[in-house]
């Protein structure tokens, strides 16, 4: 199992329509085609104008099948020019996770 994390970081005053144009059209598809989402969060304090969401995954491979078929989705490509024409976006970070042995092991028996 991994976790995708990803981190979007925006322009003051954007994150809202961003999410807005999200919320309507790519997280229908992200659900469809990715699953399993562990969460969805916006920053209260800290950095602010953050959007960070996880994924999870059975593998590298699982996600990398899943995110190419989403790639391929007309509806997927067409969010993406939405949002480039939006503009709100600054920077995107991702990063794979992996659970620790001891994570494992307690969220087996949970």
């Amino acid at each position: 199992m991994i976790v995708d994390i990803r981190i979007y970081t925006c322009h003051p005053h954007k994150a809202h329509e961003w999410l807005a144009l999200y919320k309507e059209v790519a997280w229908p598809l992200q659900k469809k085609y990715l699953g399993r989402c562990k969460g969805w969060y916006t920053t209260v304090e800290g950095q602010l104008n953050t959007v960070i969401h996880l994924w999870e995954y059975d593998s590298q491979a699982d996600r990398e099948a899943r995110r190419g078929a989403m790639a391929k989705d007309p509806e997927w490509q067409a969010f993406l020019a939405k949002g480039r024409a939006i503009g709100a976006l600054i920077s995107q970070e991702n990063r794979i996770l992996a659970p620790t042995d001891f994570y494992l092991a307690d969220s087996a028996g949970a």
